[in-house]
This record gives C-alpha cells, sequence and structure tokens, in this order.
C-alpha cells in the first residue's frame, strides 16, 4: 500500500499516478469502485490537538470517494495550520489514516549576548510568544526583524542564532544567541558635483557625520539609511534656500566595507545654476481684493537671490493678511517662472478663493503626561472653523516651539463629509524636567557654582517651575520662579519669582549690597512677532560693608531701601532664530516707574535693537545698541538704580569701567543716562559647522554720565569712548565659552580697561 507523505517542507506527491496504484492489482473493476469510497478516517499521533480538529481541515470526507487531488489540498491544509511539524495521508483498506506530528509549544524565549537593546525591547520586537506554537518559519521571520532593528541602531555587523532546546511533553526553549558587534560608523562623507559649496560646507548641512575624535558624544556618526533619507531633503532645503532652484540629489550611496565595521557615503548632486528675483506680483482673483492690500506683507525683492524659505513665509503672510480682510477661504499658490538664459525667477502669488472645507474635530494621540488643552491652545484652528493650510502649519511650529515632544506630526484626513476634514496630530512626549550642577568663571563676578531644578511641563499643564542656587566668587543668589503661559485659560502669560542676591563690588565701587524681593509679571502677543508685558516688583535694597576710603556719593547712601516698581515693555522679535540669530532684528522699549509705595521714586525708559545680515554664506554682520535715561521723582536717583556700562557691553573696559568715577576713591557712581553700541562680523574658522566655533571682528562705542548730585571728586565727562578687537565663541558639549581681547581706541585717563574677557559655564 502506498502512502503519500509530506515532511517539513511541502513534497508534492506524483499527482498523474493512477488510482491503480492505491488498489489491489488483482481486483476486478466493480470492487476497485467499491473500495475507492472512504469509509473511514482514522487520525494517529495527535497529544495536544484533538483528532476532530484535524479532521476539520481535510477537503475529504467519510463517505466521499478517495481523490488524490483532494488528498493532496488536504496535505496543504494541514500544514498551512502550523500546527504540525510532518504529516503523511494513507489509504488503509477503505479507511484513510492521517498521520501528524505536532510542532513543539513554546516554553520560553530567551535573549543572551543583547547589551545595546534591553531584553524588553528585542521581546516587543518578535512575533513568537511562551506557550505559542513553535514554527521554524516563524523563528526564520522574527531573526530578520531583530537583524533589522539592530541595523537601524547602526549594528550592521550583528549576528543572530537560534537555538532550539528540547523539553518534556513536546516543549522547547527558544534562545536567541546574539553578538551584536561594534556600532557601524561613518568613515567618510563625500560629495560629487558640488562647485559653489565645499565638502566641508556641506558636511555642515548634513545630519550624518564624519566619526573623528571630538565626536565622541555624538550619535551622528553611527550609519542609518534613515537619515540619509533626511540628509537629502536637508541638502535640497539648503540650495535651494540658496538660490539653486534647478538642484538635485542624484544619489546616495553607501557603501559599507567588507569588514562590516565602517561606511563610506557618497552624494551625488546636480546644483544647477543660481537664480536671482526679478520681479514678484500679486494675481488676486477674489472679488474686490486689490493687490497692492498685500504686496506689503511680501517681504521679497527684486534683485534678492530665489530663497524657498522666504516664500514659504511669504505664502503664510499673503494667508494671513487675506484672512484679515475677511476672506475665509484662500488658495495662494506661487507660480514660478524661470528664465535660465537670464538666470531669473519672477513669482507670481495667485490668490484665489480655496475649497470650503472645515474643520471637522482635531485629534490628539500619543500624549500620555501632557494635557490634550496644553496642545490644543497652541492651534490656530478650532472646530468649526475654516481649514486653512498656513494656520495648520503655524500650529504645527508652535507645538515643536514648547519643545515637550520629540516628534509632532500633523496630518490632514477625510472628514464624515466632502465639505469637512480631520486633524490628526500626533506626538511623542520627551522629558521635561532637568536637574543642573553648573561650574565656570566669568570675569565679572569670578568662579561660579550653580545647582538647578527646572520643569518646563509641570504636571502636564505647561507651566515652568524653577529653583536656582548659584554661589561666586563675588555673586551668590537663589531664585525661584513659577510662569503659567495660558493664565485663567486666555493668551495671557503670568508668573512670578522670589529671589535674593548678595553681590561685592568692593573692587568697582567699594561696597557690598543685598537685594531681596518678590516680582509679578505678565506678557501676551500683539501680533506673532509683537508683545507687551507688564511686570510689578517690590524689594528690599540694602548697602552696607562700606570701605572708610570709598566715595561721599556712596557713604552717603548706606543703609536699606524699598522699592516698589512697575514695568512695561513692548517688543517686536523678527530674527530667523533667538538662539543664534542669522538674519532679521529685534527692538523692545522698557519704562519703570518706581513710587508707588517704597522709600526710592524714578522712572526709568530703556530702549534696544539689534540687526542680522547675512553678507555671505556662514558671515554674519551684527549691529545692535541700547540706550536709557532714569529721572528722579522729587529726589535724586539712588546710586545702584544708575546706568554702569563696561565689560559684556563695552568690551575692553572692565565691568563698570567707564562712565563717571570719584576721583579720589575709584569708585563707579553711574550715569542717569548711558547708550551703548556694537557693530561685529561673525565668521567660520575652518573647522565643522557641528563643533559651534565661530570667530567675530567688533567695534563697541558708548557713553554714561549725568551723575547728579556730584561733588569736586567727580569726573563726569559724557564723552564717547570706543574699543575694538576680537573673539571667538564655542557651543561646547559643556556649555557656552567665549574669549574676546578688547583695545580701547577712545577712553578717559580715569577709565578702568581689561584687555582679555573670557565667560565659560557648563551643566552636567
Amino acid at each position: 500500500m502506498r502512502s503519500l507523505t509530506r515532511t517539513g517542507l511541502v513534497i508534492s506527491g506524483m499527482l498523474c499516478m493512477s488510482l491503480l496504484l492505491f488498489a489491489p492489482s488483482n481486483g476486478s473493476a466493480s470492487e476497485i469502485a467499491q473500495a475507492a469510497v472512504i469509509q473511514q478516517i482514522v487520525v494517529e499521533g495527535t497529544e495536544r490537538i484533538e483528532p476532530g480538529t484535524v479532521k476539520s481541515y481535510l477537503l475529504i470526507r467519510e463517505g466521499d470517494p478517495y481523490d488524490l487531488q483532494r488528498v493532496d489540498r488536504s496535505l496543504k491544509s494541514l500544514f498551512a495550520t502550523g500546527l504540525f511539524a510532518d504529516v503523511s495521508i494513507r489509504r488503509q483498506g477503505n479507511a484513510l489514516v492521517v498521520k501528524v506530528v505536532e510542532n513543539p509549544v513554546i516554553n520560553r524565549i530567551a535573549f543572551e549576548g543583547n547589551k545595546a537593546l534591553s531584553t524588553e525591547t528585542l521581546e516587543s520586537e518578535v512575533s513568537l510568544r511562551p506557550r505559542v506554537i513553535y514554527t521554524r518559519s516563524k523563528v526564520q521571520a522574527d531573526v530578520k526583524r531583530l537583524l533589522t532593528i539592530y541595523r537601524l541602531e547602526g549594528r550592521f555587523a550583528v549576528t543572530i542564532e537560534p537555538k532550539v532546546i528540547q523539553l518534556p511533553q513536546n516543549r522547547v526553549d527558544l534562545v536567541y544567541e546574539i553578538a551584536e558587534g561594534e556600532p557601524t560608523k561613518v568613515e567618510s562623507v563625500r560629495f560629487v558635483g558640488n562647485r559653489e559649496y565645499s565638502d566641508r560646507r556641506l558636511r555642515g548641512v548634513v545630519e550624518t557625520k564624519e566619526d573623528i575624535w571630538y565626536r565622541v558624544f555624538s550619535t551622528n556618526t553611527v550609519y542609518d539609511p534613515d537619515r540619509i533619507t533626511l540628509d537629502r531633503e536637508l541638502l535640497r532645503r539648503f540650495y535651494l534656500s540658496e538660490g539653486f532652484a534647478d538642484f538635485r540629489v542624484n544619489s546616495a550611496v553607501a557603501e559599507l566595507t567588507p569588514d562590516r565595521k565602517e561606511f563610506f557615503i557618497t552624494y551625488t548632486v546636480d546644483e544647477g545654476p543660481r537664480y536671482a528675483l526679478s520681479k514678484i506680483e500679486i494675481d488676486a482673483k477674489l472679488r474686490d481684493l486689490e493687490p497692492e492690500q498685500i504686496l506689503s506683507v511680501v517681504e521679497l525683492e527684486p534683485g534678492d537671490w530665489y530663497d524657498i524659505t522666504a516664500v514659504d513665509k511669504a505664502v503664510d503672510s499673503i494667508t494671513d493678511r487675506v484672512g484679515e480682510l475677511g476672506y475665509a477661504f484662500v488658495d495662494v499658490r506661487p507660480r514660478v517662472k524661470r528664465d535660465r538664459k537670464a538666470k531669473t525667477i519672477s513669482i507670481d502669488f495667485e490668490v484665489k478663493e480655496g475649497p470650503r472645507v472645515f474643520v471637522e474635530r482635531i485629534d490628539i494621540a500619543g500624549n500620555v503626561r501632557t494635557l490634550d488643552k496644553v496642545i490644543r491652545r497652541e492651534f490656530r484652528l478650532v472646530e468649526g472653523d475654516a481649514f486653512n493650510s498656513a494656520k495648520v502649519r503655524r500650529s504645527r511650529q508652535r507645538l515643536r516651539n514648547l519643545d515637550f515632544f520629540e516628534t509632532v506630526n500633523v496630518e490632514q484626513i477625510p472628514g464624515s463629509a466632502p465639505d469637512k476634514t480631520i486633524i490628526k496630530v500626533d506626538v511623542e512626549e520627551k522629558s521635561t524636567g532637568t536637574i543642573s550642577v553648573g561650574a565656570g568663571y566669568s570675569s565679572a563676578i569670578g568662579a561660579i557654582g550653580e545647582f538647578g531644578l527646572k520643569e518646563s511641563n509641570f504636571l502636564g499643564r505647561g507651566q515652568k517651575l524653577g529653583l536656582k542656587f548659584t554661589a561666586a566668587a563675588k555673586r551668590s543668589q537663589i531664585d525661584f520662579s513659577f510662569r503659567e503661559p495660558y493664565f485663567m485659560d486666555r493668551e495671557v502669560s503670568a508668573g512670578f519669582n522670589i529671589f535674593h542676591v548678595r553681590q561685592n563690588l568692593e573692587d568697582s565701587s567699594s561696597i557690598n549690597t543685598s537685594r531681596t524681593g518678590l516680582a509679578l509679571s505678565a506678557g501676551y502677543f500683539l501680533t506673532e512677532e509683537v508683545r507687551q508685558d507688564w511686570s510689578y516688583g517690590i524689594r528690599e535694597q540694602k548697602i552696607d560693608d562700606v570701605s572708610s576710603n570709598a566715595s561721599a556719593l556712596i557713604q552717603s547712601e548706606i543703609g536699606t531701601e524699598y522699592i516698589s516698581e512697575i514695568g512695561h515693555t513692548i517688543s517686536i522679535d523678527k530674527r530667523d532664530s533667538r538662539l543664534l540669530p542669522t538674519s532679521g532684528y529685534n527692538a523692545s522699549l522698557s519704562t519703570d516707574v518706581a513710587g508707588l509705595g517704597g522709600t526710592l521714586r524714578h522712572l526709568r525708559n530703556t530702549v534696544q535693537a539689534g540687526y542680522y545680515y547675512p553678507v555671505a554664506d556662514q558671515w554674519i554682520l551684527s549691529a545692535g545698541g541700547k540706550a536709557g535715561y532714569i529721572v528722579g521723582l522729587g529726589e535724586d536717583v539712588h546710586f545702584r538704580e544708575r546706568y554702569y556700562i563696561g565689560g559684556d557691553d563695552l568690551r575692553g573696559f572692565e565691568t563698570a569701567g567707564a562712565g563717571p568715577r570719584d576721583g579720589r576713591s575709584e569708585d563707579a557712581l553711574g550715569g542717569e543716562w548711558m547708550y551703548t553700541g556694537s557693530i561685529a562680523l561673525q565668521f567660520p574658522v575652518g573647522l565643522p559647522a557641528e563643533m559651534g566655533v565661530a570667530g567675530r571682528l567688533f567695534t563697541d562705542f558708548g557713553s554714561a554720565g549725568g551723575l547728579n548730585p556730584s561733588d569736586s571728586n567727580t569726573k563726569d565727562t559724557g564723552s564717547l569712548r570706543a574699543s575694538t578687537g576680537f573673539g571667538i565663541t564655542w557651543r561646547s558639549p559643556f556649555g557656552p565659552l567665549g574669549m574676546d581681547f578688547g583695545f580701547p581706541i577712545v577712553e578717559e585717563d580715569f577709565d578702568k580697561t581689561e584687555l582679555f574677557r573670557l565667560n565659560f559655564g557648563t551643566q552636567f
């Protein structure tokens, strides 16, 4: 009697063989027909699985004629269940015997040799689990998945060997033996086809970095295929922002060395020509809308290099302006026309009515700790509003600016009707609490030690809480602060801080001072870039430990004063970055009035501004200044409330080194008016951009004066002071470090100067 069998992989039988092979060779035709009917199905070899379960997968039943094709399909059906390691089907007389060998059950899954990835991480990636049927195909699929996970972590030398340990009762332990190997580093990043920008400059653009000793703390030196995709986009945005409208990345090739330890990455680019803007026009297709009404918000000018970032900003500005004029559904599209012969681009902003789509709802996912309302209040849209893509982009940027999330994804999906849309927000939270321990040195206050606690998303409500202790050779401070960005669920920030400051001014003014107080503040944005802030502070101010040879003007003010002060500030900030600006400007005007209670009365006005202009790639020209005036209200201005210049705002002069001074004691007395200004040029020093090292040339100028009262020892010329010099800034992994060499070129003989100024701080 022959049998049809499969072991391990499916082995097809010879279906073309005659039924006579399965019948007695000497039987008659009627006997063969009678014998071809299956009278009984017998299942052998089952342990955990019921025989009825096996029969349910068969495609032939008792009473059916024997059919080789149906038997073969039944065999395939049993193997497809994944329950059996071996299956055979044979005919025995009028019975069909199905013999199975069950796959074992997994008793335990273990990982050995894994260090870079935790066992919990690996367990979450495999499909097999304890008490699940073991199959070789699933193990192979899991190994492939684990290899992928390790390669995403930059470990291409990893090997994974699954081991099966047999146990009684047809059970097995599955052990993955892992040899992780070292992370596969990027040995070289090269560019082909670049003419305008050097390889060094483009390496500063991409996120993937070469493995060099000073990048010991960087993870970007480990090969990551997703990062290569990001690099292509970063290169494209960089070139499009510099006027290369035809730029393309033709290929990005990652070559792995034979020992699987290093990658060589080559980007092939086609820069194309650089285009300048020739004409900017508005094509308004909305009723009663004139181009002149919106052209003023477009900051692009003919002659500028084409900049995709500036074009995107212009689209947002036009959308906002048209919305302010009462048009709810707006679609702004820039039509770009190239003149390849003249190498110019004209842009025609087409403003037309957009589709009438409303926001049905905003769905938020991924926030475990942060409350939904903290995310919703950053949106420029609410349910029921007309959908506006520019407002969605701005909302996404506002969420990212919170710095509460690792990732922020905002997408539009269809709603319940054609004129409705759903905005889906998916975030991934990150840690927002920090404990900082600091050490450093400043030319102004000497060696510094600092300890701080800060939480930027207190209780998931977006509130900011901070506590800081600072101890320095010439200054000690304790400060506790709290800020609610949406006070009473309105777009008004409110907060307070309590502080105590002790300062040693013996070098500059022969005294020690202390201040203890409470400050309340509130602020709100008038527009996206214009902000108004109000404050009220009350503090105790004490002058003590006065040297016996101190100025008579200072000695007359020994004791304790109480200041009750109201402040107002209006500011505008149109810089591209608040931390590292390269273009744009900012300005503010502050007014402080003291006298509603307390012992001192004065009015102080201070204005300051800064402007940044990129003269070339990585060359930034900046100009800034500050001016102030304080007047006593029915009394003289107190010594500690006057203006002092020198140090950081007038390099080449000591802190409080310029301005009115006592000729006998050489104490700085301060002025009732002041102005300072600086013109600086920042430039690269030839080191890789990610090192954060930049050089600068600067010229500072300023003066302070108008001391009242004064005596015969007072030296108060109010003359211009000026200096020039050079310096470097290093954004080190341990904190910012700045060094400046300043040389006074206009000074008074009673001023105190300094050649070198150092500021260094660290947090760890």
